[in-house]
């Protein structure tokens, strides 16, 4: 192994819906550990200042906005970052929304949508990566969870289902292409200070049962989840596969 497992340096990386929050994080996490990484999302304008922030503090970043559910602008986008970038060593599968609503009033059309961003995407843009990464027999994959990949709350069954799911997949992914030389692993975020938790985080009934059902007694920051990404990306995780990270100040460990 080498004398800093955890250097990316040399390696290109791919992380979906990272023009701010967790996404935003990890893409700075990996490229401070080395890696040559490729922000995504749909919005170019935000996109394009997200990359700018980063380029801004010395790191190795460029941008590719493309939508995670459309298969034909994936595969356009992937085949562009191995030609323009390099090939994709490292793939985070992070983009996904959130839509709390009573599960007897949740509408349909609804449903299909969540399905679509926080499942959907991570088959299309993980079979996409991982037919290139198995002829170079290597790559890490990691799909972002959540610690609702095994516990409930009111409101949020179908993003539940989804996160759910997203384990599964990325159990089956292992099993599939660990043959391949590829490692599928996931990280399942606790309760963290994002926009897409601005409404919670405003909530202060909300805010002290959360940290006072917490072990470590508060929110999350979502610099915390960057080490974890940095390690199952790296050599450091070599015999590393098919497992899911919950990075959660102990939330899941405890009633």
């Amino acid at each position: 192994m080498a004398a800093n497992p955890f250097d990316l340096t040399g390696r290109v990386a791919l992380v979906t819906g990272s023009s701010l929050g967790i996404g935003f994080a990890l893409a700075k996490g990996l490229a401070q550990a080395g890696a040559q990484v490729v922000i995504n999302g749909r919005n170019a304008d935000r996109l394009r200042e997200a990359a700018e922030a980063l380029q801004a503090e010395g790191l190795a970043v460029r941008q590719s906005a493309f939508d995670v559910t459309d298969a034909a602008a994936i595969e356009d986008a992937i085949g562009r970052i191995e030609t323009d970038v390099g090939p994709i060593a490292i793939l985070i599968n992070n983009a996904g929304i959130q839509r709390r609503t009573p599960l007897e009033e949740f509408p349909a059309e609804t449903w299909r949508e969540i399905v679509r961003a926080n499942l959907d995407s991570v088959f299309l843009v993980g079979q996409a990566v991982a037919r290139r990464m198995i002829p170079r027999r290597s790559g890490s994959i990691i799909n972002i969870g959540s610690v609702q990949s095994e516990l409930a709350r009111f409101g949020i069954a179908p993003y539940t289902a989804t996160k759910g799911a997203v384990k599964m997949l990325t159990k089956g992914m292992a099993t599939d292409w660990g043959r391949h030389g590829i490692r599928v692993n996931g990280i399942g975020p606790g309760y963290f200070a994002t926009p897409l938790n601005a409404a919670l985080v405003a909530d202060e009934t909300f805010s002290a049962w959360l940290c006072n059902r917490t072990p470590l007694g508060r929110w999350g920051e979502v610099g915390e989840l960057a080490g974890a990404a940095v390690f199952l990306a790296s050599d450091a995780a070599s015999f590393i596969s098919g497992h899911i990270l919950y990075v959660d100040g102990g939330i899941t460990a405890c009633l």
